[in-house]
């Protein structure tokens, strides 16, 4: 049987993340109040930077499981991101445990957190890796867009990885969607349909957020 993350160690992860992002940058947080309460829910986050997942984390709503790439899980950090409830993920195979564990969240009624392009770039949703379509379409989990404006702009003075200190980052939640059919279908060609599906919605999320935040 396969072990589900912490539920107990995201919303560790959670608060660690409120203190860090609230305390180091400042965040604007619009549509929140579209994260449905409970229930399973999926993020699908634009992917620029290597804080935009910790910034999810921190202003969220609800607690979050991120799949994360596998290189990351070393040593400390490794132990560290095990413990606040996050799903390691070898991108370069079918990783079955970290598919069975992030079913598992989903199952329980957790939020899972996926970088739909599968790696960092320009964060704007141009390719899609097919993960997302899977777990939507699988667990019958809405989606929540996510776009996460304002971390690349210009890199800080004492940190060159890092957005300045204080800078302004924008965190904007579109409105769940439903990535199937309402056919319950998971065929290649139903995946094929459902990942195009979910790139226009996250497009135009992404459209729509650059206008609400002016970046």
């Amino acid at each position: 049987m396969t072990e589900v993350p912490s539920a107990r160690g995201a919303e560790v992860g959670r608060r660690i993340g409120v203190g860090l992002m609230y305390g180091l940058w400042r965040p604007r947080v619009l549509g929140a109040w579209r994260v449905p309460a409970t229930g399973p829910v999926i993020y699908a986050v634009n992917h620029s930077h290597n804080i935009d997942g910790p910034m999810v984390m921190g202003v969220a709503p609800r607690p979050t499981h991120f799949l994360i790439k596998k290189e990351a899980f070393v040593g400390p950090l490794g132990r560290f991101l095990t413990g606040i409830g996050q799903l390691k993920v070898d991108r370069h195979s079918t990783d079955r445990t970290a598919i069975a564990r992030a079913l598992g969240v989903l199952a329980d009624g957790g939020v899972l957190g996926i970088f739909p392009e599968g790696t960092r770039g320009v964060g704007d949703f141009a390719s899609l890796r097919a993960g997302l379509a899977y777990f939507a379409v699988r667990s019958g989990a809405p989606i929540v867009p996510v776009a996460v404006l304002g971390s690349t702009d210009r890199p800080g003075r004492l940190i060159k990885g890092l957005p300045p200190l204080r800078a302004r980052v924008d965190v904007v939640f579109g409105d769940p969607f439903e990535a199937g059919d309402g056919s319950g279908r998971r065929t290649r060609k139903a995946l094929d349909e459902a990942t195009e599906r979910i790139q226009k919605q996250l497009t135009a999320h992404l459209e729509n957020a650059r206008r609400l935040t002016g970046r």
